[in-house]
């Protein structure tokens, strides 16, 4: 028995080997594109199929005449067709189109962007957030330009805007790898001009040395109390500096004063046996400075609103210190880059073989 089977925009034609009465079909559903057949037994040539229907209303059937090289044979074949098959493939069309057309519409939707405003148009992301205040003062300065030690300390006292004295601050990146022991940086600097903060020292020794700091000026004096006490969690001061003979004791206090910088040193000229010298230092302006893990190098050199002889002082100070301390390891370049700023400020480039060069006037 023959089968009948549909396609979307399509009829499918079956073979009959016997006579059976197929679906109702009318001629305008009939379709079919002239094109020649071959068969796949034989090399024959095959004209186009030519449908047509019965004359009897009873059944209506579809006879199909096949022509083979002028010889007209007779065969019955069963049309499948739906009516509203082609309805649907209609409507499928139009959806199709509908959406495509949708589509089309939100692409050219997204295409279109509405342009940026204010801190969003900026075209550097880190500009997007900064403060009007510091996009402001950032234009006295070219980004890329490199300065000269006295005229990037201009610049720095007028991009000075805040409502407080910022710090005057300078950083230097050097060429070298903290991570080698040959190649850490870690010292102290005398700023003739002192840092314009107040310092407040705390002193741990004992026997005569309680005494003598003391008198040279020390906020706090102390012992195995002063141990316990930092161990509680007090930390009331900027530096503590400690005699040869305490060390054992403050060994302990590694956990606590290392992380904040506060733990006694030699090379930061913390643990020493002078300690009045060491007070009067610090109190005058003694600053220590070390590379971080990248080579750089922060320090500050006085406030902003020094008079610039003084700041162009503490800052040639500073450099000659980290020229002094270079590490024996270090090769090359030593000197990348060097800035300097105000807290709240943008940074300046300087001139590094200007500055290595600069000498102060006479009278300063």
């Amino acid at each position: 028995m023959a089968t009948c089977s549909t396609t979307s925009s399509s009829l499918m034609l079956t073979y009959a080997a016997s006579i059976v009465h197929p679906q109702d079909t009318t001629p305008s559903l009939l379709s079919f594109k002239s094109k020649p057949l071959f068969s796949s037994s034989s090399s024959s040539l095959y004209h186009p199929l030519v449908l047509r229907p019965r004359e009897r209303e009873s059944c209506k059937w579809v006879e199909g005449f096949l022509r083979r090289e002028g010889k007209p044979e007779r065969y019955h074949f069963v049309v499948a067709a739906l009516a509203a098959e082609a309805e649907v493939a209609e409507a499928v069309a139009e959806e199709d189109g509908e959406a495509e057309g949708a589509v089309a519409a939100g692409a050219a939707t997204a295409v279109v962007r509405k342009p940026k405003k204010g801190k969003a148009a900026l075209p550097l992301k880190r500009d997007r957030t900064r403060s009007k205040r510091f996009l402001e003062i950032q234009k006295l300065r070219e980004n890329k330009q490199e300065y000269d030690v006295k005229t990037a300390i201009s610049l720095m006292k007028q991009m000075a805007s805040t409502k407080f004295v910022e710090t005057a601050e300078a950083h230097f990146r050097l060429n070298i790898d903290p991570k080698y022991n040959d190649q850490q940086l870690r010292a102290t600097v005398n700023l003739p001009k002192g840092t314009g903060q107040t310092v407040k020292v705390a002193v741990l020794t004992q026997g005569e040395k309680f005494d003598e700091a003391k008198n040279a000026g020390a906020d706090l004096v102390g012992g195995d109390d002063l141990i316990e006490q930092i161990k509680k969690g007090f930390m009331e001061f900027d530096k503590l500096i400690a005699s040869p003979d305490m060390m054992p004791k403050v060994a302990s206090l590694g956990k606590i004063l290392g992380p904040r910088g506060l733990m006694p040193n030699p090379k930061a000229g913390t643990v020493t046996p002078n300690i009045p010298q060491a007070i009067a230092e610090f109190k005058q302006g003694k600053v220590e400075f070390r590379a971080d893990k990248t080579g750089i190098v922060h320090l500050p050199f006085g406030k902003v609103d020094f008079p610039e002889e003084d700041l162009l002082i503490n800052l040639l100070a500073a450099v000659k210190s980290v020229e002094a301390n270079k590490p024996s390891g270090a090769k090359g370049v030593y000197w990348k880059s060097a800035h300097i700023c105000s807290s709240m400020g943008p940074s300046i480039r300087l001139n590094t073989r200007e500055m290595l060069d600069y000498k102060p006037p006479s009278n300063a």
